[in-house]
């Protein structure tokens, strides 16, 4: 049938109709639920801690399902709670680094560990927070100043008098020093195993950045090579903590707004290994931030109404890195995109941050809309899912360092209950194994980014049994 102008579909319906078909997708989702995991579902990592279990959990009244009940959701609680710590951390970050608020100098780590013994890295840091301040004050605040002003006033914090400004200057000093000491802290530390789960009584960050997307890129191509992953094989993928970068604990750039990389870094990456198919594949993100969460259905939004969401591609320049990594990585960054969208003028670098290299993607709406994020905590929550709904792949990169062994041992069995049998989890954090849990290592991935100093990094595979 010829379809005469007057006859071809009016916009605003195939708008409506792409959002019903949005919507249909939500509601398909309540058929799996997730869960809190279970007494019986726990017993694997319960027996394999021993009498090294958690305090609350060694009373003297046994342990039954109501008690474990009301243990998991308090933890779960506790674990969301950090959340605000590790924005302090992001705000500190912004303090450290920033740009667009001051003209004073960056605080380095060199700098930060002489912070309170040195006068002039305590005009620095003096400087600065009068500046931020200034700048949270700022009514046409950029988005992610204007983010960091509602957090400091949910704590308490008022902009208004020179007094209460005083407070806020305060707290800004007080959080730079208690970095500076876990800092010290963290470089004083041997190396060794626990390194996987340094950060288990530290806030826990949005903050992220390019460098375990690119390891992602790696460890993909080494599973094809090894044939662990076949072309097409990957179909539902789940991201746990995909980040929101911005002021990250490494050069803190506060340029751009805030932004999500990771999902659209990993489907690219699938999209061009041929190991997914664009017009099939599923990614969820699995997150207990609010604001993670509320930016990824922003986007998916306007993705559903047509429009495309743009992201800034920065690295640091300054990064210890060999020249085989560089070159490496370079390359990477350089292809990054291609398969989900196209190259758009990047946000000017400002002067103060010129060791920052940057680059824009414009990523297409459908390749947006394959997203959905999920509220869940992964250590103690999973998906109720079917064997058709179970994931191919779970990626979670920089997440399972802030959680103790027990902690990980009961991600393990959640993340072994969402994967199909023969599915993968990927991660650059090692998950304790005192025993298997439903999921065996398989493969490592060695990354060397730099000899002096040597900074060796490790992307683990695990495999959930037939």
């Amino acid at each position: 049938m010829v379809l005469y102008p007057e006859h071809r579909f009016p916009q605003k319906a195939l708008i409506l109709v792409m959002a019903l078909a949005s919507c249909l997708r939500l509601l398909g989702q309540s058929a799996a639920p997730k869960e809190y995991i279970s007494l019986q579902g726990a017993q694997p990592a319960l027996k394999a801690m021993g009498d090294a279990l958690p305090p609350d959990l060694k009373a003297a009244t046994p342990l039954d399902a109501d008690r474990w009940s009301k243990w998991v959701q308090a933890q779960d609680l506790a674990i969301r709670q950090r959340l605000d710590r590790g924005t302090e951390d992001t705000l500190t970050n912004l303090l450290r680094f920033g740009v667009t608020f001051t003209k004073e100098y960056r605080i380095d780590d060199e700098y930060l560990v002489r912070y309170g013994q040195s006068s002039l890295v305590d005009a620095f840091a003096e400087n600065r927070a009068k500046d931020l301040i200034a700048a949270l004050a700022d009514p046409n605040a950029a988005e992610g100043i204007a983010e960091m002003r509602r957090f400091v006033e949910n704590q308490g914090f008022s902009l208004q008098t020179p007094q209460e400004r005083a407070k806020l200057k305060k707290y800004l000093l007080d959080n730079l020093a208690r970095l500076r000491d876990e800092f010290l802290k963290y470089r004083a530390q041997t190396k060794d195993e626990k390194r996987f789960q340094l950060f288990q009584d530290r806030g826990i960050s949005l903050d992220t950045n390019l460098w375990p997307d690119y390891a992602l890129d790696l460890q993909f191509r080494n599973m094809l090579e090894k044939r662990l992953l076949k072309p097409g094989s990957v179909r539902r993928i789940a991201i746990v903590g995909p980040g929101l970068d911005f002021a990250n604990k490494e050069a803190g750039n506060d340029f751009y707004p805030p932004q999500t990389i990771q999902p659209f870094a990993v489907l690219d990456s699938l999209f061009r290994l041929g190991l997914a198919d664009p017009t099939t594949v599923e990614l969820y993100t699995l997150d207990i931030s609010q604001e993670v969460n509320a930016h990824i259905q922003r986007v998916k939004q306007k993705a559903v109404l047509g429009r495309s969401y743009t992201v800034q591609l920065p690295w640091n320049t300054e990064r210890p890195m060999s020249d085989e990594y560089r070159a490496s990585f370079i390359a990477y960054w350089q292809a990054l995109g291609a398969k989900i969208g196209e190259p758009v003028t990047p946000i000017p670098v400002p002067g103060a941050a010129a060791a920052t290299k940057t680059r824009a993607l414009k990523i297409r709406p459908e390749i947006v809309r394959q997203l959905t994020a999920l509220d869940m905590n992964v250590v103690y929550q999973h998906l109720n899912l079917s064997s058709e709904q179970a994931f191919d792949l779970v990626i979670g990169t920089n997440i399972f360092v802030y959680y103790g062994e027990f902690e990980q041992l009961l991600a393990r069995v959640n993340l072994a209950a969402m994967l199909k049998p023969g599915g993968y989890l990927l991660s650059n954090d090692k998950l304790a194994d005192k025993v298997p849990l439903g999921l065996d290592e398989v493969l490592e991935t060695p990354i060397t980014s730099s000899m002096q100093p040597l900074v060796r990094d490790i992307m683990f595979c695990y495999r959930r049994g037939q």
